[in-house]
């Protein structure tokens, strides 16, 4: 009897092992779960920009079985674009899509790409982005904890004002104009005889109400998403900018990933980049007759004059070449002549 005692309880005992196990197996794969992956944008959700993330996010779910799951944050709420890029740094964000400009407070090469008038259309752009010298200076990244995928686009940056209709390069000079937090973009804009004022996007719209700045110059899509018709009457079409967003991923969240969610994230970027791409031509297309509609004056430079501030500009690539070492500028200037 004692020994059936004894076989019974050996069986009780070996199965509520088994069961701890098991309890704790299934506890540790719940734990797992799918890595969350945080973007955060400054655009809000009807941007071309920010409606990439989404579709990126989208690709990123299917590509990875759902190891990965992203979630987007627009209008600014995790931070600026400096905020956001800090926090990409720290591995509290995960992903971005921030203009060149900005960037190159952490890279200093990607100030080259923000010359003004570098790009005489998006297809030269393209090329040069998507091409050799683009990819060389998206490897300067790590080294500031950053890995960049892709060139995504927000576009020809064009000038708008709540003080004078603006025809000529004279019409420019007394404006106070917020910029990005960019030093070419300052030096550009002081160069024309402007008041630079750097600020964050997410102010921008307090900053005109306000007549903080008399001025801003964005692409199209940002001006009629961001509403920026409401507090500024005339658009001047410069286009003296082109814009590339680079798409970033946290370094510490990107070292943490299998090869297989590497390669997944990899693909997103590109098929959610030529996404961005055809949506922000749409936006280009549908926004000058938005702007018109609304009330907007919007002006074309007088004849020559953007020559004129294209000469007054020059030494600002002496500058800059200077700055990023190397023949970078001259490189990406004759890529945009072939």
């Amino acid at each position: 009897m004692k020994k059936v005692l004894s076989l019974i309880s050996l069986v009780l005992i070996a199965g509520l092992v088994l069961a701890g196990c098991s309890g704790q197996k299934d506890a540790g794969e719940k734990k797992a779960g799918p890595k969350v992956m945080k973007l955060g944008i400054v655009t809000n959700k009807d941007r071309s920009l920010t409606k990439g993330l989404v579709k990126f996010a989208e690709i990123v779910e299917k590509e990875t079985g759902g190891s990965i799951k992203a979630e987007v944050f627009a209008d600014g709420v995790l931070g600026g674009d400096r905020q956001v890029i800090e926090a990409l740094q720290m591995g509290t964000v995960h992903g971005t899509a921030v203009s060149t400009g900005v960037v190159a407070a952490f890279a200093p090469r990607f100030d080259a790409f923000d010359l003004p008038f570098l790009f005489k259309d998006k297809q030269t752009a393209f090329k040069v982005f998507d091409g050799p010298i683009g990819q060389e200076v998206l490897g300067d990244l790590p080294k500031a904890k950053l890995i960049g995928l892709a060139y995504w686009e927000n576009g020809f940056r064009h000038l708008t004002n709540n003080k004078r209709e603006v025809k000529t390069a004279e019409d420019i000079k007394g404006l106070k104009i917020r910029t990005l937090e960019s030093k070419v973009h300052v030096e550009a804009w002081k160069t024309l005889g402007a008041n630079p004022t750097p600020m964050s996007f997410s102010q921008l719209y307090t900053a005109l109400e306000q007549s903080v700045v008399d001025g801003q110059e964005n692409p199209y899509g940002n001006v009629v998403a961001s509403k920026f018709n409401e507090v500024q009457k005339y658009l001047t079409n410069t286009g003296h900018i082109y814009n590339a967003n680079v798409f970033l991923v946290s370094k510490p969240f990107w070292d943490s990933l299998t090869e297989k969610e590497r390669e997944a994230i990899k693909k997103a970027a590109i098929e959610a980049r030529d996404y961005q791409r055809q949506l922000n031509e749409k936006e280009d297309q549908d926004s000058v007759a938005i702007l018109k509609e609304k009330g907007m004056k919007i002006t074309d430079l007088n004849p020559g004059e953007k020559e004129k501030m294209q000469q007054m500009l020059q030494p600002l690539y002496q500058q800059v070449a200077k700055t990023v070492g190397g023949d970078l500028v001259d490189r990406i200037v004759a890529a945009t002549k072939q």
